[in-house]
């Protein structure tokens, strides 16, 4: 059986970066749309309490976006970590 070895490097948390850069741009640009949505509707409607539950959601994965970036990060650099530090021995 033959093992491949894949090689992870700081080069490869660009695309996470790039990812994570337009995934916060959408939902920026997303709740911008959801508020001027809200905004045509009546208050206390059925359509303006689905339009704030839905801004409440999305403002709260964007609050945990740096907190999934983070983990990501620690993930590659422990990896890396591990890699190089079993290398060597």
């Amino acid at each position: 059986m033959k093992t491949e070895t894949v090689n992870i490097g700081i080069q490869d948390m660009w695309p996470i970066v790039l990812v994570f850069l337009v995934t916060g741009i959408g939902i920026a640009f997303g709740l911008d749309i959801i508020d001027d949505v809200d905004d045509d509707f009546a208050a206390g409607t059925a359509a303006a309490n689905a339009t704030a539950d839905v801004t409440t959601g999305i403002a709260n994965i964007s609050d945990k976006l740096p907190t999934i970036a983070l983990v990501i990060v620690a993930a590659i650099l422990i990896g890396i970590l591990v890699r190089n530090l079993a290398g060597n021995q």
